[in-house]
């Protein structure tokens, strides 16, 4: 005798939305189970004496709805198992295989256990959504699960259907996801127990409203109207691209057509430093437009080549995934990093390992590998940084105090007798080795350096500031007050 485990759909309302297939299934076994008695076609079926073993309760024995779904699923694959010959007919709202979780488990399960799973369809709360909502699916649809809403889902030029929002706090949740791209006041309309007569309700509110209503329950879903208006996906990356290969079409901007890789090869250097400037002042507002100015270069020049057939942006993104998740196998493997410094070590390891499968040449020097066009300090820090990894280095700071030392009596006797040419040979051998003593102190020199530069700039602001204030002019002052006044500005509050 074969074990079987039958799957019902109730349809999306009572008995009348029962083929007739179903309710002969139902008729014939005994064995009965219903995922939940919260449903309009449980009464009805009752009423013919049609009866139900129902696993509500398994909703109140666990906290996860994963958790729910498995144990269901294992109690009726370890019913048929045991009761092997009966029909065991389970039954689940709509159509089996319509956002229904137990099923997909059951399907999985189900062969390696021995026994074997039948679906009858039943109306989904879908074929009511398309004419009480009144919508075609092929002009573009989206099924979302509320439980799992996230703002890349959402898609607002295709009509998007949210099922399964079973309370306020679930309506919350799909509230804030939504509002990552639609406005507070967007009209969103809310369904409840599409085509049930007497139960029906449909309301349209504006999206903050979502989760203020007086109802919600397993029949209830959010239907968003697909909407072309491109201001709706001004937060989306898709949109990005799309105005960047206007710009650079025949019919966009004759600047941004004119363009070339080394054209705006400068332009990627300055927006980066402006960035960088917006980082260094902590301002949030001007990080967010600097950022931006960034990631059109980014865009342009991934367009410059999506032109020529070489690769597009989504190339990049995808290089980009897979590097991070390859580099990151204490994260995205089975590895594990106790601290910062074991985690670069990683990422050290990993970037080797990816260079050496895709056949990159073996590097010749231990400095190889630093670009070459990298700003002298930053540069000289790595150059610096990839000679102590192989043991060249001073064993400790007083060693480093000693070269900054030996070289800045050089710098001086050069300063007094030599060319200056010599000089300025002498004056990097000093900022050489005042980079390796920030190494040694762990600070980045073009960090320190940057915050000397603004504290400098303050400081000679407030010179400005005191001679505006007394109505005089440089050539009017001297340099015991300026002094004066730059002592003062060291003692103001930060």
């Amino acid at each position: 005798m074969t074990a079987s485990i039958t799957v019902v759909g109730l349809g999306s309302g009572g008995e009348d939305q029962l083929t007739l297939g179903a309710l002969k299934a139902l008729e014939q076994s005994s064995l009965r189970f219903a995922r939940t008695a919260d449903h309009p076609a449980i009464s009805d079926l009752k009423a013919r004496g049609i009866t139900f073993e129902t696993f509500d309760s398994h909703y109140e024995a666990h906290d996860r709805f994963e958790d729910v779904y498995e144990s269901i699923a294992e109690t009726l694959l370890r019913t048929a198992s045991e009761r092997q010959g009966e029909s065991v007919i389970y039954t689940v709202p709509g159509h089996p295989m319509v956002a229904e979780r137990t099923v997909q488990l059951l399907r999985e399960h189900a062969p390696q256990r021995g026994v074997e799973l039948r679906l009858i369809g039943g109306e989904s709360f879908l074929d009511q959504a398309f004419v009480r909502l009144g919508f075609d699916p092929i002009e573009g649809f989206q099924l979302l699960d509320a439980s799992e809403l996230t703002r890349e889902q959402l898609r607002p030029r295709l009509h998007t259907v949210i099922g399964q929002v079973y309370d306020a706090f679930t309506a919350s949740d799909v509230k804030l996801a939504l509002m990552n791209v639609y406005p507070d006041d967007y009209p969103v309309v809310v369904g409840q127990a599409l085509g049930i007569p007497g139960q029906e309700r449909i309301r349209t509110v504006p999206l903050h409203d979502l989760d203020r209503l007086d109802a919600y329950g397993n029949l209830t879903l959010v239907y968003i109207r697909a909407d072309a208006d491109d201001r709706l996906r001004r937060r989306s990356f898709e949109r990005l691209h799309e105005i960047v290969a206007i710009l650079r079409s025949p019919e966009g901007c004759p600047w941004d057509r004119e363009q070339t890789h080394q054209s705006i090869r400068k332009n990627f250097i300055e927006e980066t430093y402006e960035a960088i400037e917006a980082l260094d002042n902590d301002d949030p507002d001007n990080m967010k437009e600097e950022f931006g100015d960034v990631v059109l270069q980014v865009l342009l020049h991934s367009q410059m080549e999506e032109e020529v057939g070489t690769f597009d942006v989504y190339d990049v993104l995808a290089e980009l995934n897979d590097k991070l998740i390859f580099r990151h196998p204490h994260v995205f493997g089975g590895e594990n990093a106790q601290d910062a410094e074991e985690a670069l070590k990683n990422w050290e390891q990993m970037k080797a390992e990816e260079k050496r499968r895709k056949g990159v040449p073996e590097r010749t020097s231990v400095l190889d590998g630093i670009p070459k066009d990298l700003p002298a300090l930053p540069r000289a820090y790595k150059l610096q940084k990839k000679a102590a990894g192989v043991g060249f280095d001073w064993p400790d700071l007083t060693g480093v105090f000693d070269k900054i030392e030996e070289e800045l009596a050089e710098l001086r006797y050069a300063a007094a007798n030599e060319t200056p040419e010599r000089s300025k040979e002498e004056l990097g051998d000093l900022l050489f080795a005042v980079v390796n003593a920030a190494r040694f102190l762990k600070a980045d020199p073009e960090e320190a350096l940057a915050g000397t530069n603004r504290k400098f700039a303050s400081r000679f602001g407030h010179i400005e500031e005191r001679l505006r204030i007394s109505g005089r002019t440089f050539d009017e002052t001297g340099l015991l007050e300026m002094e004066e006044w730059w002592q003062e500005a060291k003692n103001l509050p930060k």
